[in-house]
Parts: structure tokens; C-alpha cells; sequence
């Protein structure tokens, strides 16, 4: 996809406020549309859109799931910077939507997790999580002033969660206790939990590999 053709594509995006991980997700679908046939996507037609897509389906045995990901940005792009009109789904099958519950551990199972990680870190980052209810991208995304630790305050901050809305939620008097731990041990800046580079924080994907790490510790 050419510079100023990207530069479009992402200009219209954060005008219209989609999230980062949207984006990328976006420029990413048309990316590999573009590198299939080696082409400015521009300058494809909607039955080569939809061989491709048959592509995906018939020879990378890509699931019709995985192909709604890269439909959703292919389809922005078209109607967005192409001003395509009547866009259907490219020929890529309906798929059925199958939503199975989480899993919910018990308070015993909860409990055996925690004390089966030894890392400060990645203790109060598991802790955070459960006790104040967070999804794993509002999580790594705390930085240390949306702790509000005064005793008439004693909550977490939330910004930009579900819906891109902030709202708050209730920091116990323990989860404090262990944030007041790590953070004399570490001296967090700009993330609560920062990552690996300078300036960024915990990756979603290594939050989710402490957690399963901390699963298959013997207690």
C-alpha cells in the first residue's frame, strides 16, 4: 500500500476515533491484500478482492472468523478511501458465532494462584486484575496516578475501558497494600506495569502468559 495512500487510510481512521489496535489491525488486512497480488489495493476490483478472500479460505484453510478480522478493514478501506458503494462480504461465508463462557475460578482457585506467584510483579499485576475487576487491556494500561489511595477516595481509575468510556472501581484495602509493596521495589513512571522498552507498557501478551505461567505452578 503506498505511503500517501496509508497515510489516507490512517488519517480517516483516528479522525474517526477507532482504537489503535483497530488501526493496526486495518492497515494490516489491506497490507496483505496489497502483497497478495502485488498491487496499490486502489487499483484491484472487487472481483479480485473476492478471489483473494476465496484464497484465504480455500488454500490457507484460513477459518471464516480469522477472515472477518481482515473483511472488517478490507471493507473500511474500500468504503472509505475507494468510496466503493454496495459492499457485501466479498464472498466469505457467514460463520456462526459461537461465544463460550469464561471460566470462572474459584476463590480456592484464585487464592492457589496467587500463591503460586513468586514474582512481586507479576503477583500484583494478577491481583489488580482480579480484585478490581479489570480486562487485560485496562490493566496494562493503569499508570500510578489512576491509583487514588486516599482513604475517602480508595479507587482505580479507568481510562479509555470497554467503549472507549473511563469509569472507576473500588481499590480494597489489600490490593493497596501490595501495590504499596511493588512500588517501593520498583518505582513505577509512566505505566503502573511497564514493559520490556523504555516509555511503553506490559505488553497484552506477556500479561497473559503471567497468568498462564502462574496456572501450572505447583503451590
Amino acid at each position: 500500500m503506498g505511503k500517501t495512500l496509508r497515510d489516507q487510510f490512517i488519517d480517516h481512521m483516528t479522525f474517526n476515533d477507532l482504537a489503535a489496535n483497530t488501526q493496526r489491525s486495518y492497515v494490516n488486512a489491506v497490507n496483505k491484500l496489497a502483497q497478495h497480488y502485488n498491487c496499490s489495493p486502489n487499483r484491484l476490483t472487487k472481483d479480485q478482492v473476492e478471489l483473494y478472500f476465496r484464497h484465504l479460505v480455500i488454500e490457507e484453510k484460513k477459518s471464516i472468523a480469522a477472515c472477518d478480522r481482515y473483511l472488517s478493514g478490507v471493507k473500511y478501506f474500500y468504503r472509505n478511501i475507494c468510496h466503493w458503494e454496495d459492499l457485501d462480504r466479498f464472498g466469505v461465508p457467514c460463520g456462526r458465532k459461537k461465544r463460550n463462557l469464561p471460566v470462572a475460578l474459584s476463590i480456592e482457585e484464585i487464592k492457589q494462584l496467587f500463591a503460586a506467584t513468586t514474582n512481586l510483579k507479576h503477583r500484583v499485576l494478577l491481583k489488580t486484575a482480579y480484585s478490581a475487576g479489570l480486562r487485560v487491556s485496562e490493566l496494562i494500561s493503569l499508570k500510578p496516578e489512576h491509583i487514588e489511595s486516599a482513604s475517602s477516595r480508595m479507587l482505580i481509575r479507568v481510562e479509555q475501558g470497554k467503549n472507549r468510556k473511563d469509569r472507576y472501581t473500588l481499590l480494597s484495602r489489600e490490593l493497596l497494600g501490595e501495590l504499596r509493596q511493588y512500588w517501593r521495589k520498583y518505582q513505577p513512571k509512566d505505566w503502573l506495569f511497564p514493559g520490556k522498552k523504555e516509555g511503553e507498557h506490559l505488553t497484552y501478551a506477556a500479561a497473559r502468559k503471567a497468568f498462564v505461567n502462574s496456572k501450572k505452578k505447583p503451590v
